[in-house]
């Protein structure tokens, strides 16, 4: 892989950082302020990292302009440095960049639409009528269902799998495993026999969504599942049939929501949150890791469930009395009305 050199003036121009240091230092890479050599750039954006500051061996470190003073080498002066750190990250990402064209063993339906700038990998299906727009990336084995549309600069790494009529916004981005548009969980009971319902909505993702690796999301009963702009899907989560997430939200990994459940916009879900089926979520909330919602929540705020770990013999007194608080404040009612009385 050829290296990449940047001079740290350009960078700060690009970033829009105010630099405190020599403009033509060279940038090779980036790392942690623990990890750094010369000709890497570093970043502090949590104070809780502060104390490596001082000894680290970086050219330069991007911070926010209260830590300036601490800094041996070069800085780039940021109010978020971590929205700077992400930024140059792309940079210095190895990542293949695959070039135009469709792979020879590639399967593709002579009704699909692809853009001459679009590359499909190795051994993708691209099914009948589907859509795929200018500079899309289909990984290898992935495949993309009939009448899927997929806008430009979308990626889909490996093993993608799109099922038929999904629709995919511009400049997303998908990782290996997931599966978009699978049939949602739909059977009607008789006499203890389930008996299965077509699943016959659609998925549509909006731009710039990231769906993280083995992350499903179930297709419409009826309705679409619909994924607002800019939302944001960790690993191993699971979106059922009728869900809508509102724009700019983030889950992180082993989420999991219901059917026909409706998400704000700019919420936050812990790791392994779970939310109940037909409820409504408002914007701005954020639920703290483990969480369960059983019921609309209709306020912004931060919300949380279940306990924190403890030594196992305190946590087996306090189950127990977590059994008793019924009884124990029908007894502490009692007491006050004799009191009263």
């Amino acid at each position: 892989m050829t290296e990449r050199c940047y001079r740290l003036g350009d960078i700060a121009a690009e970033l829009g950082a105010e630099l405190k240091g020599d403009p033509e230092t060279p940038i090779r890479g980036i790392a942690t302020l623990q990890a750094a050599v010369p000709g890497q750039i570093a970043f502090l954006a949590n104070a809780t990292y502060g104390k490596y500051l001082k000894d680290t061996r970086a050219s330069a470190v991007i911070l926010s302009p209260s830590a300036a003073s601490e800094s041996p080498t070069n800085v780039l002066l940021l109010d978020n440095p971590y929205l700077g750190y992400a930024r140059l990250s792309h940079w210095f990402d190895p990542s293949p960049r695959p070039s135009a064209g469709v792979h020879p063993s590639a399967v593709v339906d002579p009704t699909a639409r692809i853009s001459d700038s679009a590359s499909i990998g190795p051994q993708a299906v691209i099914d009948a009528e589907a859509d795929i727009g200018d500079a899309v990336v289909i990984g290898a084995g992935s495949i993309v269902g009939a009448r899927s549309r997929i806008g430009s600069q979308t990626v889909l790494r490996p093993r993608v799998t799109l099922a038929h009529d999904t629709v995919v916004g511009q400049r997303c981005h998908i990782l290996s495993g997931a599966v978009i548009g699978s049939d949602g969980f739909g059977f009607a009971n008789e006499r203890g026999v389930w008996h299965r319902i077509a699943q016959i909505g659609r998925v549509i993702l909006g731009d710039d969504v990231e769906v993280g690796a083995n992350t499903t999301i179930d297709r419409g009963a009826l309705d679409d599942t619909v994924i607002g702009d800019g939302v944001k899907l960790d690993n191993l989560i699971q979106i059922a049939h009728n869900v809508c997430i509102g724009d700019h939200s983030a889950m992180a990994a082993m989420v999991g929501i219901a059917g026909s459940t409706r998400i704000g916009k700019h919420c936050v879900f812990g790791g392994a949150s779970g939310v109940a089926g037909h409820l409504e979520i408002a914007d701005q909330v954020h639920l703290t890791g483990m969480t369960l919602v059983t019921g609309d929540i209709r306020e912004p705020g931060v919300y949380s469930s279940g306990t924190s770990a403890d030594k196992n013999r305190q946590w087996r007194k306090n189950a127990v009395r977590f059994r008793q608080l019924d009884a124990m404040a029908r007894k502490l009612k009692e007491l006050e009305k004799k009191s009263e009385g």
